[in-house]
C-alpha cells in the first residue's frame, strides 16, 4: 500500500513502489530493502535532494555515493565500463557488488554525489523491491545506508525508524535484509580491479566467478591433450586479438590433464615438433594427474575420447553436465609411438573441432 511521508510500510506492493518512486521525483528521501541493507535513496541527478540526503544521516560531504540503477543498459549510461567491468557485470549483476568506474560525461549524478570525483560508483541491486523502485522511478538513486554515520547498517525497516525517525519521508519495509554485510566495493580498470571495500563477496569468491576454465582430457596428458590446450590457446587468442600470453588478464583459463597420467612428464617429441610447425610451443609442458580439484575448477571438459568422460563422471558425477568428448562422432585415436607426420594430421584434426566447440559454447 502507499504511505504518507514518514509512516512505515507494511507491505511492499505496487502501490508503495509507485508512492516511493513519486517521493524520490519530488526530492524526497526514501528508505527502501536491498539485498544488503536498507539504503536511503534521493534522486542521484537532484542536488538539493543529495544534500538533504547528507544531512539526514550527518555524512560528510567529501564521501561519494553509490549510484543504485535497475540494469547494466543504465549503469552503462551512467560509468565508462571496461573490459573488466563488463565481466563483473556479467558474472554479479544484479547483486551485492558496487563498481567504481570513470564518469560519462553526463552522467545524470549530481557532482555532490559524486564529491568532485571523477569517477562513480554504481550498482545493480537484486533485491526485487529495489529493483521495481528503480525501474519505476526511471533513473538513478543514490543511496548510501540508511542510518546515521557511525552507526550499525539497518537491516530492517524498524532499525532505520530508530535511526533516522523524522529525518527522512517514507520507508518501504519488505522484512530483513538477506545480508548483514554491505556490498563489495571494487575500483574497476580496463583489465583489473581493486577491492576498495570488503563485502558479501571476497576476491576468492570475485576471481572464481569471472574466470572461465577450459580443460582438456586424455590418458597420459603428454600428446593429445597438451596439444588441444595450446590450439585452444591459439584460438582464442587470435580470436580475442591478444596474445595467449594475455589470456588470464581476460579471465580465460586452458589447461590439460590425463586420467592415467604421471605428475610432471614432459610432451612427446613429436607433439612438440607438430606443434612447433604451427607456431606453439609445449617444450615448457609438464603433465598433471587429473583430479578433483581440476574437474570442479574447470567450466567445461572436453576428453579426447568416451573413457576419458567416464573418468571424469567417476571423480566428480556432478560435472556430467559440463563434461564431453571433443570429438561428438567419436574418440580421438592415441599417437603415442607415431612418427610426426600422425601428430601433424591429428593436429589439423583438432584445430578444426576446437573451433567449432569454442563457438558452441561461446567461451568468448
Amino acid at each position: 500500500m502507499a504511505a504518507e511521508p514518514g509512516t512505515r510500510v507494511s507491505k511492499a506492493d505496487i502501490e508503495a513502489i509507485e508512492a516511493a518512486a513519486r517521493c524520490l521525483a519530488a526530492g524526497g528521501l526514501v528508505a527502501f530493502p536491498t539485498e544488503t541493507v536498507y539504503g536511503l535513496g534521493a534522486d542521484a541527478g537532484n542536488g538539493e535532494a543529495v544534500a538533504r540526503l547528507y544531512a539526514a544521516k550527518g555524512r560528510p560531504s567529501f564521501n561519494p555515493l553509490i549510484a543504485h540503477v535497475p540494469d547494466i543498459d543504465t549503469a552503462r549510461r551512467v560509468a565508462n565500463f571496461t573490459s573488466a567491468a563488463e565481466r563483473l557485470a556479467a558474472a554479479f549483476w544484479p547483486g551485492p557488488l558496487t563498481l567504481v568506474l570513470a564518469k560519462q560525461p553526463d552522467c545524470g549524478v549530481a557532482d555532490l554525489a559524486l564529491a568532485g570525483l571523477d569517477t562513480v560508483a554504481v550498482r545493480v541491486p537484486a533485491h526485487p523491491v529495489a529493483n521495481a523502485l528503480l525501474k519505476t522511478f526511471k533513473g538513478a538513486v543514490v543511496a548510501p545506508s540508511a542510518n546515521q554515520s557511525g552507526h550499525v547498517s539497518p537491516t530492517s525497516a524498524a532499525h532505520v525508524l530508530a535511526d533516522l525517525r523524522g529525518r527522512i519521508d517514507l520507508i518501504i519495509d519488505a522484512g530483513p535484509t538477506r545480508y548483514s554485510k554491505p556490498s563489495t566495493l571494487l575500483r574497476v580498470h580496463e583489465n583489473s580491479y581493486e577491492i576498495v571495500r570488503a563485502g558479501v563477496y571476497d576476491e576468492r569468491i570475485i576471481d572464481r566467478l569471472l574466470r572461465t576454465t577450459i580443460l582438456f582430457v586424455c590418458s597420459g596428458n603428454t600428446c593429445r591433450s597438451p596439444m588441444a590446450e595450446a590450439i585452444a590457446r591459439n584460438v582464442l587468442a587470435k580470436k580475442l586479438q591478444i596474445s595467449d600470453f594475455d589470456l588470464e588478464s581476460k579471465g580465460i583459463s586452458v589447461i590439460s590433464a590425463g586420467s592415467f597420467a604421471m605428475a610432471g612428464a614432459r610432451a612427446t617429441p613429436q607433439a612438440v615438433a607438430a606443434m612447433h610447425e604451427m607456431g606453439m610451443d609445449l617444450t615448457r609442458h609438464r603433465s598433471r594427474p587429473l583430479t578433483v580439484e581440476l574437474i570442479h575448477q574447470a567450466d567445461v571438459i572436453f576428453t579426447m575420447g568416451r573413457s576419458h568422460a567416464q573418468a571424469v563422471r567417476s571423480l566428480v558425477p556432478s560435472a556430467r553436465e559440463k563434461v564431453q568428448t571433443l570429438n561428438p562422432a567419436g574418440d580421438i585415436d592415441d599417437p603415442i609411438g607415431s612418427d610426426v607426420s600422425v601428430y601433424r594430421e591429428l593436429a589439423g584434426q583438432m584445430q578444426m573441432l576446437i573451433e567449432k566447440r569454442l563457438s558452441e559454447t561461446a567461451i568468448v
